[in-house]
């Protein structure tokens, strides 16, 4: 079946300077981050920003790879025209492991279990050591980079090798690989996040951080696909092939999960709170305490009211002005919760900004970005031998 006409061009316009440009300033920001560890008396700060950094981009290329498994899954017709967008993120994970590098190095100023004498001196420790040990931790991310990273390759291949085949059988394969990769990648997800931090208070635990995890990353995709699926309608591309009932649905799911990340951390939260066992609530006493605080409430407000009550009513879904600043904004509020999360294990007196907050930040993101659209650019933008693509662009 050919790719049905819709006046659209599926090529990105060739000579665009984007690229280009994101890769000038994501090497300009992570090497003022280098240049800062060695000028800088904290080198933890360090470490401790590149980890927040590393978890952002990190959360969305993961919130990426599920989307385009559960849309397999499911048979979704009405994503095939934004399908590629979350492909070509999750086909390019494997830089993670890359960026995971700097947190291997800096383990010893990152996590407390790593310090022999501390955990000679705690008998909590002792009793986690088989599992948190520097050995094991590095073989259990090697191992999750190694099936995120093939999960993003198979995906993203088997598309491109439709485009060119126009094989309607890779779209079996695809949903018969999704199957079993949703309850690995799922897996895989929540022990990254108990590694990455959770264990950074070694002392704390909480059963639903996975989930909790999950649920910040899965919210966190959606302004992403809506910001730059709005940036190639300005651009007057796809025009035609991504219509206004593809954009209000983004935005409806993006709505979606909105309460359920609400749901999910509250309760975390209350499960907690009522439970009033002092080593769990110790976690949640240093992120309400000094600045964090304030941290807090902006969370609980601008992670979920704000976008709730501007994400309610049904035409502001597909409101173009209110989907760009709730994009932004959730984006926004994305690095303030992993650094409310982060932050203080290194500073548990109050707030303290660094500019290796934003540096880090700034290179991992550009970086991102810049090998997403160096990926989108050389091929067709949209799925354009998907059986279903016809449907899709015909969603009512």
């Amino acid at each position: 079946m050919k790719h049905t006409e819709t006046h659209d061009s599926y090529e990105f316009p060739s000579g665009s300077k984007v690229v280009q440009g994101l890769f000038t300033i994501s090497a300009a920001a992570i090497l003022i981050s280098i240049a800062g560890y060695f000028v800088i008396e904290d080198k933890a700060q360090f470490y401790f920003s590149w980890l927040t950094a590393f978890s952002y981009v990190a959360s969305i290329s993961l919130g990426a790879l599920a989307f385009v498994v559960i849309q397999h899954i499911t048979r979704a017709k009405w994503s095939v025209v934004v399908r590629r967008i979350p492909e070509v993120i999750g086909s390019n994970i494997w830089v993670l492991a890359i960026l995971f590098i700097p947190v291997i190095l800096g383990m010893h100023s990152l996590y407390h279990w790593t310090h022999h004498e501390a955990v000679e001196a705690d008998k909590l420790l002792q009793d986690k050591a088989p599992y948190l040990n520097v050995p094991f931790f590095v073989i259990r991310n090697v191992v999750y980079f190694l099936i995120w990273g093939f999960i993003g390759y198979f995906l993203y291949s088997k598309s491109k090798k439709q485009d060119e085949t126009a094989d309607h059988g890779i779209q079996t394969q695809l949903r018969r690989f999704s199957g079993p990769a949703i309850p690995i990648l799922g897996f895989s997800l929540a022990f990254a996040s108990f590694d990455w931090l959770m264990s950074l208070d070694p002392h704390w635990f909480s059963t639903m951080f996975g989930v909790y995890f999950f649920s910040i990353s899965f919210q966190a995709i959606f302004p992403v696909m809506i910001l730059i699926t709005l940036y190639l309608r300005g651009k007057g591309l796809l025009t035609h092939t991504i219509n206004m009932p593809h954009i209000e649905s983004l935005g409806k799911l993006f709505f979606g999960f909105t309460v359920f990340y609400a749901y999910i951390a509250f309760s975390q939260f209350m499960l907690i709170y009522y439970a009033n066992i002092p080593e769990e609530v110790l976690w949640f006493q240093h992120r309400v305490e000094g600045g964090y605080k304030f941290i807090a409430y902006a969370l609980l407000l601008g992670r979920f009211v704000l976008p709730f009550v501007l994400l309610l009513k049904k035409s502001n879904k597909s409101n173009f002005g209110i989907l760009k600043f709730t994009s932004v904004w959730i984006l926004f509020i994305h690095a303030v919760e992993l650094y409310w999360i982060i932050m203080p294990t290194h500073s548990a007196h109050g707030v303290h900004l660094s500019v290796l907050d934003f540096t880090a930040l700034i290179g991992t993101i550009t970086l991102m970005l810049a090998l997403f659209f160096q990926k989108f650019s050389k091929g067709s933008m949209v799925p354009k031998n998907d059986p279903f693509l016809s449907e899709s662009i015909h969603q009512h």
